[in-house]
């Protein structure tokens, strides 16, 4: 079997022989039945490879479509005048290199089918103008797709004068696709996020948002009916190549990869595309989308929100909270959800009110292995021998081991990366005890109070108190006051408390008490 790994032209893929999973009666649905949409998902995850499918169809190549379900379906075949518009490219640090590439397409269009505006230095008319002359002249329907329509704005995250630049061409450019109405056949833009109120959306209202329609749920990655049908023997591979049954392999796919949801009901898991087919392709699991770069500003996001780490999984919000991502706003859930960290687990119909998890092991441990050098000096190569010797200590019950190298991670922590120091170091002990595979929970509550850390091993429970600008002593008091360790009392395990101060001046651990 042939991977598509880095193919997006749909042409190219089924010249080559390469496996596609037949996504071609959505599309017909698709087609049929509206004309204008937006469509929002994660990075790699098969929008590039959909809008070439959509060019192929509305060019009239039916031999590329020679056994799949739109073959079937489709009793005539027509070629449309297509505007195929990739803003994936480019890193748009200016507003001339946005206008560049866009007029660069709009001369293209422009030789083909002709334009009385190819001078007028509006990029918006020039559009306008380009679709009228391909609609007369060659009597069809314009279908015009758009790609990563949202690149140069979320390219100049943290840059809000940049962002307005963009954010003005693009309404105007974006905007004529209402105007021009008469003269489509079909469009869709895709994108990672969706920008809403005052953003270039504002004026496209005519628009259908499929991002969480149940119809078009798995238009693009794998579900697990596909998985099994298209890749059964591929999977009987890997398990061999792992020292697995078949079985067990479809259970790591599953927990690894599956998990997306794009509707309300939870119709079934989506799977990541871009990390099977790597895995089925290289034999091995591993990180492999979340490996392909995750942008640092989600991560200054969540800490200039003051965000708490642990409350990413389980956040309940709403739909309008998830649907629009303000241009100036810092609320890091609605990114977070629409660039694929965080995707719908539950859904309350009554309140309508939405409960968000991390899809899968893979997103789950690569993002939070990916926050620690953000909240320490640690560097990310040097993480997993840190991770270790914390390992080590909490396993062998060494708790002052454990605590000297706390101590060591947050001494000379830059002010600038603490603005809240209890929620600060909050983040930090979650993130350390996360990565070390242990259970852990912050703020643990019992009947008397809440725990700031449990952690768990086979042989141990710590129950560790931090007082911020008070003493170890307090902070011991107020294990023994609240009977913290009452609810293990006859776990087995053996318990340890450990009660330790952080100094508001110097902003770091300075003394702690372990009561075994």
């Amino acid at each position: 079997m042939i991977y598509p790994i880095g193919k997006q032209n749909f042409e190219k893929l089924r010249n080559e022989g390469c496996v596609y999973v037949d996504k071609t009666a959505i599309i017909y649905k698709l087609v049929k039945e509206g004309s204008a949409y937006f469509l929002s998902r994660p990075r790699r995850f098969g929008k590039s490879l959909l809008l070439s499918t959509l060019e192929a169809y509305f060019t009239g190549k039916k031999e590329l479509f020679k056994g799949l379900a739109i073959e079937q379906l489709e009793k005539e075949w027509h070629t449309y005048p297509v505007m195929h518009l990739d803003l994936n490219a480019e890193r748009y640090e200016s507003k001339e290199e946005l206008e560049n590439i866009l007029s660069t397409y709009l001369r293209q269009w422009e030789e083909i089918y002709g334009s009385n505006e190819s001078n007028n230095p509006s990029l918006s008319q020039r559009f306008r103008a380009v679709i009228r002359s391909a609609r007369e002249k060659t009597g069809r329907g314009v279908a015009v797709l758009i790609d990563e329509y949202d690149k140069p704005i979320l390219q100049a995250i943290g840059n809000t004068a940049l962002q307005d630049e963009f954010r003005n061409i693009l309404k105007a450019f974006y905007g004529v696709l209402k105007s021009a109405d008469a003269d489509l056949k079909f469009a869709l833009l895709t994108g990672v996020t969706k920008f809403g109120k005052v953003s270039i959306f504002s004026d496209l209202n005519n628009l259908n948002d499929i991002s969480m329609d149940t119809a078009y749920h798995n238009i693009c990655g794998i579900t697990d009916e596909e998985l099994h049908t298209v890749f059964d023997k591929e999977i009987e591979q890997l398990a061999g190549n792992n020292d697995q049954t078949k079985e067990e392999a479809y259970t790591t796919l599953k927990r690894d990869y599956d998990g997306y949801h794009f509707d309300r009901r939870k119709t079934s898991g989506i799977y990541n595309p871009f990390s099977v087919l790597n895995t089925l392709s290289k034999k091995e699991y591993g990180n492999y989308w979340f490996n392909t770069g995750t942008p640092t500003y989600l991560v200054e996001l969540i800490k200039k929100a003051d965000f708490n780490v642990e409350e990413l999984s389980g956040y309940i919000a709403s739909e309008d909270q998830l649907n629009s991502i303000h241009v100036n706003d810092i609320d890091p859930i609605p990114v977070l959800y629409q660039s694929g960290y965080l995707t719908v687990a539950d859904y309350d119909k009554e309140f309508e009110l939405f409960t968000l998890d991390y899809p899968n092991e893979e997103v789950k441990a690569g993002f939070i292995n990916f926050l620690l050098p953000f909240y320490s000096r640690v560097k990310e190569k040097q993480a997993q021998a840190i991770i270790s010797k914390f390992v080590t200590s909490v396993r062998k019950g060494k708790a002052n081991e454990f605590m000297q190298q706390l101590q060591s991670l947050m001494a000379g922590t830059p002010y600038e990366l603490i603005r809240d120091l209890e929620n600060h170091y909050q983040n930090v002990v979650y993130i350390i005890t996360k990565l070390m595979g242990l259970y852990v929970q912050a703020e643990y509550r019992t009947s008397n109070g809440r725990i700031d850390i449990l952690i768990g091993t086979n042989d141990y429970i710590y129950i560790i108190e931090l007082k911020f600008g008070g003493t170890a002593q307090q902070a011991i008091e107020q294990i023994n006051e609240k009977n913290y360790a009452l609810p293990f009392a006859t776990d087995g395990r053996k318990t340890i408390k450990i009660g330790a101060n952080v100094s508001k001046e110097t902003r770091s651990i300075e003394e702690w008490i372990i009561i075994e």
